[in-house]
């Protein structure tokens, strides 16, 4: 009976991981859109930044300023510095050295780098059935991304920047699970935005940015915007790091394999490209994966 009522207090936070991988899934789409009317990644990443930031310290009620010691503020410069600039950059820069495939394919080793980080830190080899629907979800999300072209190019620039995007991610994902014992998300999440912004100087300083009111004041600009601040941001990151708090890190983790499932998906929707046997087959895996890991014993 407590197994019962343990399994549906941990369902909703499954359920909520889904939705936020799905809503990450979908920015490809905005930011694609932001990247073609003038604006850098770079650009978009500190508009984003910045109005969540504001945001989430409308939101702090009492307002913490710094962290209980400085060993765990400079965890949260690291959050800001691995979760935020890093990642994003080294990802979309990624995209103009290399193909699409590889950006996606690499950086969706995140869960199997968050494994190996795991076991390491832990000190003891992951479970089996873990280990197993994480190469399942793997084979799929090879499967969907490849589609029936199958077309690789080794490049070390792009996929060297890639792994560091995947790196990135999985140590922010590790470093959020040490903080949230003993912070609330809202207060991690909007640490580190704010550390995201001030490690994200110097490129501004060197790429500038973009002020243009041609370009940022227009609805199709300001729309896309506010979805990235508000939903991708605002709410998905805060939400995430409540996910990790309550779920296995490695299991979380490895929702991340739906993200260029859903990604492609939802091209072919929007898109009107048609689906075929390769997509439903590498979703299979990747859904069969997810169940594996999720259901095996940690």
């Amino acid at each position: 009976m407590n197994n019962i009522v343990k399994e549906c207090g941990t369902f909703r936070f499954h359920i909520l991981a889904l939705c936020i991988v799905f809503i990450w899934a979908v920015t490809f789409i905005s930011t694609k859109e932001l990247l073609m009317v003038g604006l850098s990644p770079s650009d978009i990443l500190f508009y984003r930044f910045i109005l969540a930031y504001i945001g989430l310290c409308i939101c702090s009620h009492p307002f913490v300023p710094v962290a209980k010691s400085l060993k765990d503020e400079a965890l949260l410069f690291m959050c800001g510095l691995f979760g935020g600039t890093l990642y994003f950059i080294t990802e979309n820069t990624a995209l103009e050295f290399t193909l699409v495939s590889n950006v996606a394919l690499i950086c969706s080793t995140t869960p199997l780098i968050t494994l190996l980080f795991q076991a390491i830190i832990d000190r003891k080899k992951p479970k089996a059935g873990v280990i197993a629907g994480s190469l399942f979800s793997l084979f799929g999300v090879a499967a969907v991304i490849f589609n029936t072209n199958f077309i690789i190019r080794i490049n070390p620039i792009g996929d060297l920047l890639c792994l560091a995007s995947a790196t990135s991610w999985t140590l922010y994902t590790l470093i959020i699970k040490r903080l949230s014992r003993r912070y609330t998300a809202l207060f991690i999440t909007r640490k580190t935005f704010f550390y995201g912004i001030i490690t994200l100087i110097p490129i501004l300083c060197s790429k500038g940015i973009t002020t243009s009111k041609d370009i940022l004041f227009t609805f199709p600009v300001m729309s896309r915007i506010l979805f990235l601040v508000l939903i991708a941001s605002f709410a998905c990151f805060m939400l995430w790091n409540v996910c990790l708090k309550k779920l296995n890190t490695v299991v979380v983790s490895n929702y991340i394999y739906l993200m260029p499932v859903i990604s492609i998906l939802a091209s072919n929707l929007l898109l009107g490209e048609s689906l075929n046997y390769m997509i439903i087959i590498g979703t299979a895996f990747v859904l069969s994966g997810m169940f594996i890991a999720g259901h095996s014993k940690q």
